[in-house]
């Protein structure tokens, strides 16, 4: 949130900066670039997920330790099936699509159905009156206040880092996308059967090869521990001390685009298996540039270095945030609510919460 935001009127809002002519050059896909991508991705995953399966029943151990960069790699296979869903990857509609059926089945993702749940979150994002798709569910200060006892129960499992990173991935990935929610198009259906069908597909000719539950095994170590490393990416690039939030009718979303999404600075190796999501202010402001064009874009456009760069250390802290509190355009935890309470009781305000949130830097 901030307060420049809240006397800037919609029109204005939603006029594009001087600065955003700077992104063209970026938003153009390689094809060459996302050739040699898919190349150094898959070949190397195809490679490693088939030593897992022929060391899984001789040795477990080194199975266990390979899962490792599997799951790292097939993180960037995600990140290729999430520019394709912006039509990013390639020049060619067609293509993209293909690329993005493709890896969707690899990452148990519906193309057609994510897709849309995905560009909703990126028109919504940093809203406070249009949450609830494609993001982590928040709640203020005063919302969680206001909620039964059952309620906060539940968002407090919800929000906690074991649930939310290990049960999480076998909710979202496993079980989630199965299924065409309630209202969706023809073509969201489409893309869920066909994955289904790929599924089943990848386990019958496992079960006449490998062996179905050598199969199972590979497949769950890395897909957990890939989903676990998923999740926690897109909970760290909108969940942290300082991010943007707004009531709609202040909401900015060039603000939202650089506040409200971080800079999540990782070690070159991490940026490379995680496609620069971290820069995930820069994909936010021109969703159009493709991931191996997302370091080029930052180190070219001045406004874009502006933003402070989250480091690992300190995003292990957002891990304790569970609350925005509007009041003072934070996210705050529960023992800073705690203390907010009891200084309110003592004769203090909900103010407080500012102290209460800066000491837990």
């Amino acid at each position: 949130m901030s307060a420049s935001a809240a006397g800037t009127s919609r029109t204005d809002a939603a006029r594009r900066p001087d600065w955003y002519p700077a992104l063209a050059p970026f938003a153009r896909p390689d094809a060459r670039r996302a050739v040699w991508q898919l190349v150094n991705t898959l070949v190397p995953y195809a490679a490693v997920w088939a030593a897992m399966a022929y060391l899984a029943p001789r040795h477990p151990w080194l199975m266990l330790a390979l899962s490792v960069p599997a799951a790292g790699l097939l993180v960037r296979a995600f990140i290729i099936f999430h520019d394709c869903c912006h039509g990013s990857f390639l020049p060619s509609p067609r293509a993209n699509r293909i690329v993005g059926y493709l890896t969707g089945l690899l990452t148990l993702m519906p193309f057609d159905l994510w897709r849309r749940a995905h560009l909703q979150h990126h028109a919504t994002v940093g809203d406070l009156d249009r949450r609830g798709t494609g993001d982590v569910w928040t709640l203020t200060l005063r919302e969680y206040l206001d909620a039964s006892r059952p309620k906060r129960l539940f968002y407090r499992v919800f929000r906690n880092p074991f649930v939310m990173f290990l049960a999480g991935p076998v909710a979202v990935f496993v079980v989630g996308n199965r299924f065409s929610p309630r209202g969706a198009t023809a073509g969201e259906r489409f893309s869920v059967r066909v994955t289904n069908l790929g599924i089943v597909a990848a386990a019958v000719a496992a079960s006449l090869t490998i062996g179905l539950r050598t199969f199972v095994v590979v497949q769950s170590v890395v897909g957990v521990l890939a989903g676990a490393a998923g999740i926690w990416l897109f909970y760290i690039q909108h969940q942290f001390e300082d991010v943007y939030w707004s009531r709609h009718d202040a909401w900015n979303p060039w603000q939202a685009a650089l506040a409200g999404s971080s800079y999540y600075k990782l070690p070159k190796p991490l940026q490379w298996l995680t496609g620069s999501i971290g820069l995930h202010h820069v994909h936010h402001v021109q969703a159009r540039i493709p991931n191996y064009a997302l370091q080029r874009c930052l180190d070219r456009v001045p406004v874009l270095q502006t933003v402070p760069p989250l480091t690992f250390r300190r995003s292990l802290h957002s891990l304790r945030l569970r609350l925005l509190d509007e009041t003072h355009e934070r996210m705050v935890t529960l023992a800073d609510l705690r203390r907010a309470r009891r200084a309110e009781r003592e004769g203090g305000t909900m103010g407080s919460g500012r102290q209460a949130g800066a000491s837990g830097r």
